[in-house]
């Protein structure tokens, strides 16, 4: 592979005569504290009109007919394909008999679940290729009875979040029951094989599936053998409304143990002891300030994991006949690394993030260390969870660089041997991937990977994608993409920076980027974009920001606060409309990080002020930008992209496309097939690069 010619190759058209659709406006104003805010395309929100169907296909007609010119747009989308179509495998995991594996033959649609019995032959479980005809139903979780005899599983249609599940016995595969429906943001907990714990909505009563506002959680036990329509309310509902529950039991079968939470952070905390037969739920922590999970229970000492003053998380044991924190024992205090963990073989597995890498550490139940995991390198490593019986486990490593190796490790001794490599047509010893650190507005050091092709030459003409995300207490740690080998493989940069809002440095960190600190991350992000063009990684010809949901939102923002900085803008599935998101599906749950316009005067003000679609201005010119979403997201709407694009084609004056790309029958993005994810990757590249004014060297 050459590198790139950083001589253009064409001027993009202008955008006063790509033809953009005429986008109706409609007279709509809202008034907050005294403030009128006209929403001209609030018309967009309704998924289901005919008019916004009708918008839908116009833009969609747009942006394709713009894509299809690009040159090399299929040379990118057959070296994807080529890079794509290698044999993929997913760690493997025991369930009574057999061992279970995800497998992906090169370029499925979907992951295909097998089974295997000690060394005999793989047999297909489950091929979610079949589940529908173009392949957009997917697999969204399976659970097991203890036995292994009957597995539990989720289906999503079309990417989303209202779920189906199917309940099945393992030896014949024979369903069980009749479908489940109407499942939505939830796990699947067997007790014994009686039954099983799930979560779910009511269905909204007006308005769209997709759409709607979905307010009160609610914990339900589903009984083998019986009607859905007669499962049990466990928890929730009108005498506790809660936005999530989730309800699970401990591996002995003892607990179940009951999360519920107002919104995205902080959880209450309850459990009920399950081998006395009406048996009280008791509460454990009774507000919301905090986060709690029960990692496991031996004879009724409960393990807790918890960030109760420890803003990066300890383990704790209490007795489960007294189980308020004030009772709280540490077993593995807080440490300047922020803790997340798991169990395995009888083993708690403490994996931090030391500056957004993994560093694993392998306790006794007593809270005494027995060592330090030995990882292959400086990555990520997940996966350090297996059932207390098991003698061995398996996790996943892998890096910007290193791509996700399986390893066996043996818990008595802590060896580690290579078990699945992947056949992915990537040469790590020809690229580099480093960390720094830059100084952000206010003076906070800010750490970034950048990862390039050995020998760039530092001359500010190379393509540089910079991705980011920066809130819900979601840190980015390394991980191997397939779709950046096309970035890279050609001289191009890709880099990643830890901004504030996330949890790379614990609660801290998170809430430097929430609410009235969002204006942080942004800032985190332009400081990135200065500091590689000032080292000369690239300039701002050749310059592209990226980021999808919360990520979208950043992207989106900083756009409309310096689209002096760069020249091509990919926000996917964002959050977009400051004002409303709290109005639609689980948009509510977020106001622990962004706060809402309905708060208080100060609240709006400052939301307003960076909100995407609000932010735009008349007569500026805008990086080149396609917005991504797809049609049945109910995660984030794609009336934030629908408003946002409409309003950008409206106001932009300058001689780049500002265009959306609206993908039909998907939705967040999980469980999309292989196939749309190629396209959208391709499409991505292409536009980016011939925006940049570059050749794609094949």
């Amino acid at each position: 592979m050459s590198s790139y010619n950083a001589t253009a190759q064409h001027t993009s058209p202008d955008p006063n005569t790509m033809n953009y659709p005429k986008t109706k406006k409609v007279e709509v104003t809202d008034t907050y504290f005294g403030t009128p805010v006209k929403d001209p395309y609030r018309w967009l929100e309704d998924d289901r009109a005919a008019d916004t169907k009708a918008w839908v296909e116009a833009e969609n007609k747009v942006t394709q007919n713009y894509l299809s010119k690009i040159p090399f747009r299929s040379d990118i989308k057959k070296r994807l394909e080529t890079l794509w179509n290698y044999e993929k495998f997913t760690a493997p995991f025991k369930e009574g008999a057999y061992t279970y594996f995800y497998k992906n033959d090169g370029l499925q649609n979907q992951y295909v679940l097998y089974r295997q019995k000690d060394k005999g032959t793989p047999e297909v479980f489950l091929d979610p290729n079949k589940f529908s005809k173009d392949a957009t139903t997917s697999l969204a979780g399976i659970e097991f009875t203890k036995d292994g005899g009957m597995a539990a599983y989720q289906l999503s249609e079309g990417g989303s979040d209202w779920r189906k599940v199917v309940v099945l016995n393992t030896a014949d595969l024979k369903q069980v029951g009749d479908t489940m429906i109407d499942v939505k943001f939830s796990g699947l907990s067997w007790k014994g094989k009686e039954g099983f714990y799930y979560s779910s909505y009511d269905k909204p009563n007006e308005g769209s599936q997709l759409s709607g506002l979905t307010q009160y959680h609610k914990l339900y036990f589903h009984q083998i053998g019986t009607k859905q329509s007669d499962d049990m309310l466990v928890f929730g509902g009108d005498k506790t409304p809660r936005r999530y529950i989730s309800g699970g039991v401990t591996e002995d079968d003892r607990f179940l143990v009951i999360t519920a939470a107002k919104s995205t952070t902080g959880n209450e905390l309850y459990i009920q002891d399950l081998s006395k037969p009406g048996s009280p739920i008791v509460n454990v922590v009774n507000n919301f300030d905090n986060e709690h999970y029960v990692i496991d229970n031996i004879d009724g000492k409960l393990y807790i994991y918890t960030n109760l003053n420890a803003p990066n998380y300890r383990v704790v044991t209490v007795d489960a006949s007294n189980p308020s924190p004030e009772n709280w024992k540490d077993l593995i205090p807080e440490t300047e690394n922020v803790l997340n963990v798991s169990t395995a073989g009888g083993k708690i597995f403490a994996n931090y993030l030391k500056d957004a890498t993994s560093l694993v550490m392998q306790y006794d139940m007593e809270g005494r260390l027995e060592r330090t995991v030995t990882l292959p390198g400086v990555g990520s490593a997940s996966g350090f969870n297996a059932k207390k019986a098991e003698k061995e486990l398996y996790y996943t490593f892998n890096s910007y660089i290193y791509p996700p190796t399986i390893f066996r490790y043996i818990i008595a001794s802590g060896q580690s041997v290579e078990y699945k490599k992947p056949g992915v047509s990537f040469d790590p010893s020809l690229y580099v991937s480093k960390q720094i650190f830059y100084t952000s507005k206010d003076g906070t050091k800010i750490p970034m990977i950048i990862t390039h092709k050995k020998g760039v030459e530092l001359n500010g003409k190379n393509p540089t994608l910079l991705y980011g995300y920066g809130g819900f207490s979601v840190s980015l740690t390394p991980a191997f993409s397939t779709s950046n080998i096309v970035l890279l493989e050609q001289g191009g940069i890709y880099a990643v920076p830890n901004l504030r809002g996330g949890g790379e440095y614990g609660e801290k960190w998170h809430l430097a980027g929430t609410k009235m600190n969002k204006q942080n991350v942004f800032d985190d992000f332009i400081a990135a974009a200065e500091y590689l063009t000032s080292n000369k990684y690239t300039s701002k010809d050749y310059l592209a920001l990226s980021g999808g949901s919360n990520g979208g939102l950043l992207v989106a923002a900083v756009m409309s606060q310096r689209p002096d900085l760069f020249k091509v803008a990919l926000p996917a599935v964002g959050v977009l409309d400051m004002l409303r998101y709290n109005k639609f599906t689980a948009g509510a749950g977020w106001a622990y990080d962004y706060g809402t316009a309905e708060d208080s005067k100060e609240m709006f003000e400052y939301l307003i002020k960076y909100s995407p679609y609000h932010a735009l201005k008349p007569g500026v010119s805008y990086p080149a930008t396609l917005i991504t979403t797809a049609d049945h997201d109910d995660r984030v709407v794609p009336a934030h992209s629908f408003k946002f694009a409409a309003r950008l084609q409206e106001y932009h004056n300058g001689a780049s496309p500002a265009l959306i790309r609206i993908e039909t029958n998907a939705g967040h993005g999980a469980g999309k097939p292989t196939a749309k994810i190629i396209e959208e990757q391709a499409d991505k590249w292409a536009f980016m690069l011939y925006n940049m004014g570059l050749r794609y060297q094949r």
